[in-house]
């Protein structure tokens, strides 16, 4: 195995963290209008997030220096050309974080704080699958490897589809956290809207994938000359199907952690697909790859290194804080 599969399986895999552990955070960001109706419910959403939603950012953060020390044409191809819509993720993670931060702190501005918190989970929970669909099916580039479209040419139908599937697992992610954290009212709330949420979740996957076979036909190559990368699609079945029987059975933790199955699930199921294509061109010859996007090997070397000291300590300090924070969050002060 070379350093350049390595770090596609190192970066895939801190995305993939990302889409799991933030996951739930945009989750109950877009729910939050509908589990709670009263400002004592509000607070305890914000308690159920409160110690976790800073550190679950940062694996995007790690991710993307990931990708900007391995790949960093590939950082800069679609830093420039997402440009727009990742300022409008980035706008809308900052009105997040002002929103929890300070929805205590501004009592009079509770309202409004209470709207941005929405809005600023909604917008990156829909543009993160958007953004997904444009790599996978191929976008515009120049000779020089630059993207020669517009913000316009972002939002087709087939990646608008992708941006709807991950908005419905995030949600799907966000019910089955709510169930784990709260009780009561929020606890059966979020236990309805995991059934629809599930239900929403397939169907819109079932279709993503029959829309694939027509604008994204090249995702399917890998898997027809290496049929053992199927366990990835299992997986994000059996996460699936565990999810759906924990939710009638109203085992939480379970159908929490069926739900991150099928995230997990789904991104390695689109990253398997793709290797070792980073990015998709509408011109083929200009696929941006694990070898023609890459640094140099001494930095591939380097960074490996670094990455096998740093990401177990990483995950042992992630660990000990959900251990410290487990329970309901009624347990907890309140403190948003």
């Amino acid at each position: 195995m070379t350093l350049n599969t390595i770090w596609f399986i190192l970066v895939m895999v801190l995305l993939a963290g990302y889409t799991v552990l933030d996951g739930f955070d945009l989750g109950v960001g877009v729910l939050y209008p509908w589990l709670a109706r009263e400002d004592k419910e509000r607070r305890t959403l914000l308690n159920a997030l409160g110690p976790f939603w800073d550190g679950n950012e940062v694996w995007l953060l790690t991710g993307g220096g990931a990708l900007f020390a391995a790949f960093p044409l590939v950082y800069a191809t679609v830093f420039s050309g997402f440009y727009l819509a990742l300022m409008l993720v980035l706008f809308a993670l900052i009105l997040r974080a002002v929103a929890i931060e300070y929805r205590n702190k501004l009592v009079e501005k509770k309202e409004t704080l209470d709207l941005a918190f929405f809005l600023g989970s909604l917008l990156p929970a829909l543009l993160f699958g958007v953004a997904v669909g444009n790599v996978a099916r191929g976008i515009p580039l120049d000779t020089g490897q630059n993207y020669a479209g517009t913000f316009w040419t972002l939002l087709n139908p087939y990646s608008l589809l992708l941006g709807l599937v991950g908005l419905a697992a995030f949600i799907l992610q966000g019910a089955t956290y709510a169930m784990v954290k709260t009780k009561g009212e929020i606890y059966q709330r979020a236990r309805a809207i995991g059934g629809s949420a599930w239900w929403a979740l397939v169907g819109l996957y079932l279709l993503a994938t029959l829309y694939s076979t027509i604008e994204a036909r090249h995702l399917f190559a890998n898997y027809a000359k290496t049929p053992v990368i199927y366990v990835f699609p299992l997986l994000l079945w059996v996460g699936l199907v565990v999810t759906y029987g924990a939710l009638r059975r109203e085992k939480a933790l379970t159908a929490f952690v069926g739900s991150s199955l099928s995230l997990a699930g789904m991104v390695a199921t689109m990253a398997a697909g793709m290797y070792p294509n980073l990015v998709f061109a509408t011109n083929p010859a200009l696929n941006l790859t694990i070898y023609n996007a890459s640094s140099s090997p001494l930095t591939l070397k380097t960074m490996f290194i670094i990455a096998v000291l740093g990401v177990p300590i990483v995950l042992l300090y992630t660990a000990y804080v959900y251990y410290v924070f487990r329970g309901k969050a009624e347990e907890m002060e309140e403190g948003y």
